[in-house]
C-alpha cells in the first residue's frame, strides 16, 4: 500500500509542471568561433586584431534574482580558435568596479564566495555530457566534467588550461586558453558543439546566464545551452602525454624511515574521444589525509575518494544503484581497511566515448602487504546512448586474488528529460545487479533500485526503491548495510513570495522519509522521517530550517555504542527538533550553525555544531569547526567533541596551499596537515607534503609519528 502512494504523484507533478511554460532561449543563440593565424598573448587583456574580428554575445538573462529580467551589467563575449587552442574572452563590465568581489586564488577555488564567470562545452553535442570552466577577477581557476545532463558532476577532474584576467575601472576581463587536447570530440571536420556562459555578481546575488537562464536549469544542464560553430580542420587532434613523479621523504616513528620512489603515468589519446591511461608504481603522497570521522552508528563509514587518478576518470564508472550501494568503489583499491597504503604496481584504464557509446575500463595491480595477497583489480563499465533521453548500461566489477574472484555485474537505465511538459525536468530508472564469490556457500546475491526524480524550482519531488539482499556481496564496491529494503520519498514545495520583500524563496518540506525494512523477514530496520514546517533563503544570501524529525531503530543485538554503555537489542522510537542556520558565504566573515534535540534510542541526545570562516583578503581563509554530541543513557553518559580547523593560503593561482588540523576526544589524537602545491604550468605540479600525528592521553601533547614528503609530477607532450 505505501508504495503504490508514493507513485501516485505522478498525476499532481504533470498538473504543477505546467503552471510555467516559456522558453529560455535568447537569440542569438548561436556564436561563431573565428580562425586566427597570429598568436594570443594571454594576459587577461583581449587587445589583439583578432578580437575585434570576432562575433561577440552579450544577451545575457537574469536567473537569479529578477528571472527573465536583462542582465544589469553588460557581459561580452567572443571565441577565437587555432590549430591547437581554442581561446575565449569574456568582458565583464561593471558600473561600480570597486564593488567587485573576489577572494581567492588557489586552483579549485569555491565560487560561492566571488563574482565569477563560467562556461560549459558539450563537444559531443549529446545534449548529456560536456566540461566547465570558471573563472574569478584573480584569475582563480575551477573545472570539471558534467555527466547525465548536470546530474553529476565531477570536479576532481583537472583538465590542462589556463586563464589570465585583469581588472580596469570598466570591470573585469578574461583571456580563457583551452587546448583542444584538454577536450574529447567527434572526428568531425566542422565542428558543432553546445556552450553555455554564466557570470555571477557577488554583491547583487545576480545570475546572469546566456541560455537556459530558467530557475528550473542551471548551467550543467547542457541541453540548455546554445550552440557553437565555425569550428574546422581539428579533428586530428593527437596526444601522447608523459606524467612521470619523482618522490623523496622521510618519517619519525619508532623508527626513522626514508622514502625515494619514481614512476608515472602515460596518456595516449588515440582519438579525439578515447584516451588511454598506463600508470606504474602508482603513489599518492600528495593527498590530503581522511577527516577522522566518530561512528556513533552500526553502519560503515562512508570515507571519500581523493586520489587524483580515481577521481579524474570516476563519471565513466558510475552505475545507477545510488550512494549506499556501489558495484565500484575506488577506495578498495591501493588502502587496506585500516587506510594504510597498498603498493599499486600498474594499471590500465581505457575511458571515452564513439559515437552514442561511452567506454571505461580499467585493471590495477597491487602488491600484497601483511596478510593482504597481491590483488587484481578490474571494472567494465559501458553506455549507449538512446535517442536524446535514455542511456542504457552494463558494468563488471573483479576482484581477483589468489584462485580467489569476487565479481558484480549489472545493468541500468536512465531517462533524463529538461523539457518535460514545457521546460521542467523529469528524471527516472533503474538498476540491478549481481555479485558472484567463488569461495561462498552461496555464491550470489541480487540488489536492485527504482528511482523518480522531479527536481524543480518551486516543487522538487524524488521516490525510490532500494534492495540489497543477504547475499549481495560487492568487495570492490561499497554497501553501508546488507540485508535490506528501502522505501524512500521526499517533496520540497518552495515559493517566491513577492509579499515578502527580504524572502527569496520558502522552503517547506510536507514529508521525507527513509523506511529499511529486512528482506527476509520484512520487519523494520529502520525509519527516518522529517517534516519542515519552516524554511527560507533570504535575498540577501541567509538560509534558515526547522525540522522536526521521528525515527525508529530495531536492533536484533546488543549495540556497543561506548565503553560501558549497551543498548539492548529491541525496537526503539524516538522523537527530535532539529534547527539550521548559515549566513551568507560571499562575505568576509561567514558561518553556520546546527542543532539537534530530542530522543536517542532509550536515552537522550543533544548535538551541536558549528562553523566559521574568515577571507580578510584573497591571499587567506581561515575556518575552524566544532562539533558536541551530548549523549545520555539510564546506564551513563558520555560526550563526543571533535575540533577541526583549516587555513588556505594563496600566493598566487599557481601557488598555494593549507593547512588542516582535527581531533576528538574519542581517538585522543591530534592530525595535523600542511600541503603546498607549486604549479610551474598546467599540467606540471610540485607538492610538499608534512603529515603529524600527535597523541593526546593523559593531557599530553606527544608527537607520535611525523612524515614529511616533496613530490615533483612533470608533464611532456610528444
Amino acid at each position: 500500500m505505501r508504495r503504490v502512494r508514493l507513485f501516485s504523484f505522478g498525476a499532481l507533478l504533470f498538473i504543477i509542471s505546467g503552471s510555467e511554460i516559456y522558453s529560455q532561449i535568447s537569440y542569438p543563440d548561436t556564436i561563431r568561433a573565428f580562425p586566427i593565424e597570429e598568436k594570443i598573448t594571454l594576459n587577461g587583456n583581449p587587445d589583439e586584431k583578432a578580437w575585434d574580428q570576432a562575433q561577440g554575445i552579450s544577451n545575457f538573462t537574469q536567473r537569479e534574482l529578477h528571472e527573465g529580467q536583462p542582465a544589469s551589467e553588460k557581459t561580452v563575449v567572443k571565441i577565437l580558435y587555432d590549430k591547437k587552442t581554442l581561446y575565449v574572452g569574456v568582458w565583464c563590465y561593471d558600473d561600480k568596479p570597486d564593488k567587485i568581489k573576489a577572494m581567492q586564488l588557489k586552483r579549485d577555488f569555491d565560487p560561492g564566495t566571488d563574482d565569477n564567470f563560467a562556461l560549459t562545452i558539450d563537444t559531443y553535442g549529446d545534449k548529456r555530457n560536456g566540461y566547465f570552466f570558471i573563472t574569478n577577477p584573480y584569475g582563480a581557476r575551477l573545472d570539471g566534467m558534467i555527466i547525465d545532463n548536470g546530474r553529476k558532476i565531477n570536479v576532481s577532474w583537472d583538465g590542462v588550461w589556463d586563464v589570465k584576467t585583469r581588472r580596469t575601472p570598466q570591470g573585469w576581463f578574461a583571456e580563457f586558453e583551452i587546448p583542444f587536447s584538454t577536450l574529447r570530440f567527434r572526428m568531425n571536420s566542422q565542428q558543432s558543439w553546445g556552450i553555455n556562459f554564466e557570470r555571477n555578481i557577488l554583491r547583487k546575488r545576480e545570475q546572469d546566464a546566456w541560455q537556459g537562464w530558467s530557475r528550473d536549469g542551471d548551467m550543467t544542464q547542457v541541453s540548455r545551452a546554445g550552440t557553437l560553430v565555425g569550428i574546422t580542420g581539428v579533428s586530428k587532434t593527437s596526444l601522447v602525454e608523459i606524467k612521470p613523479y619523482t618522490i623523496a621523504g622521510k618519517s619519525w616513528n619508532n623508527e626513522t624511515q626514508n622514502k625515494i620512489n619514481a614512476g608515472g603515468d602515460i596518456n595516449y589519446l588515440i582519438t579525439p574521444t578515447m584516451k588511454l591511461n598506463l600508470t606504474f608504481n602508482t603513489d599518492f603522497a600528495q593527498v590530503e589525509s581522511d577527516r577522522m570521522q566518530v561512528n556513533l552508528t552500526r553502519f560503515s563509514l562512508y570515507y571519500p575518494e581523493k586520489r587524483e587518478f580515481f577521481l579524474e576518470g570516476k563519471n565513466y564508472f558510475d552505475f545507477g544503484l545510488g550512494y549506499s550501494i556501489r558495484p565500484f568503489y575506488s577506495r578498495r583499491i591501493g588502502l587496506a581497511p585500516d587506510r594504510s597504503v597498498i603498493p599499486i604496481i600498474a594499471g590500465a584504464r581505457l575511458m571515452g566515448k564513439a559515437g552514442n557509446t561511452t567506454l571505461g575500463g580499467m585493471s590495477i595491480q597491487t602488491a600484497g602487504k601483511d596478510t593482504i595477497p597481491p590483488t587484481n583489480f578490474s571494472v567494465l563499465r559501458w553506455k549507449q546512448d538512446i535517442g536524446s533521453k535514455v542511456t542504457v548500461g552494463v558494468i563488471g566489477v573483479n576482484r581477483a586474488e589468489n584462485r580467489r574472484d569476487n565479481m558484480v555485474y549489472g545493468a541500468d537505465v536512465y531517462y533524463s528529460d529538461s523539457h518535460f511538459h514545457g521546460d521542467k525536468n523529469l528524471i527516472f530508472g533503474g538498476a540491478i545487479s549481481q555479485s558472484y564469490t567463488s569461495d561462498s556457500i552461496h555464491k550470489t546475491g541480487m540488489a536492485h533500485r527504482v528511482f523518480l526524480e522531479y527536481p524543480n524550482d518551486k516543487l522538487d519531488f524524488s521516490a525510490s526503491w532500494y534492495r540489497a539482499g543477504a547475499r549481495f556481496n560487492p568487495e570492490t564496491g561499497f554497501l553501508r548495510r546488507r540485508n535490506y529494503q528501502m522505501i524512500t520519498a521526499d517533496m520540497h514545495i518552495k515559493p517566491r513570495p513577492k509579499w515578502l520583500p527580504w524572502i527569496q524563496q520558502l522552503v517547506f518540506k510536507p514529508f521525507d522519509f527513509n523506511y529499511y525494512f529486512d528482506d527476509k523477514n520484512k520487519d523494520i530496520q529502520s525509519l527516518f522521517t522529517e517534516f519542515r514546517p519552516l524554511g527560507f533563503i533570504t535575498k540577501s544570501g541567509e538560509f534558515f530550517e526547522l525540522n522536526f524529525q521521528r525515527r525508529a531503530e530495531n536492533l536484533t543485538e546488543d549495540f556497543h555504542i561506548h565503553p560501558g554503555i549497551i543498548i539492548p537489542k529491541g525496537e526503539y522510537w524516538f522523537s527530535d527538533w532539529e534547527v539550521q542556520v548559515e549566513t551568507f558565504d560571499g562575505r568576509a566573515l561567514y558561518g553556520a550553525m546546527f542543532v539537534n534535540w530530542g530522543g536517542f534510542y532509550n536515552g537522550r541526545r543533544t548535538e551541536w555544531q558549528g562553523e566559521l570562516t574568515w577571507q580578510p583578503n584573497q591571499h587567506f581563509r581561515i575556518s575552524g569547526d566544532y562539533s558536541l554530541n551530548d549523549i545520555t543513557f539510564s546506564e551513563g553518559s558520555f560526550r563526543v567533541h571533535e575540533v577541526g580547523g583549516r587555513v588556505n593560503f594563496a600566493v598566487n593561482p599557481n601557488f598555494f596551499g593549507s593547512m588542516f588540523g582535527q581531533w576528538n576526544n574519542e581517538d585522543k589524537e591530534v592530525l595535523l596537515n600542511f600541503r603546498v602545491n607549486w604549479i610551474p604550468k598546467p599540467g606540471t605540479n610540485f607538492y610538499f607534503v608534512v603529515n603529524q600525528y600527535y597523541d593526546t592521553l593523559n593531557h599530553e601533547f606527544k608527537v607520535n609519528t611525523t612524515t614529511v614528503q616533496a613530490k615533483l609530477i612533470w608533464r611532456f607532450v610528444i
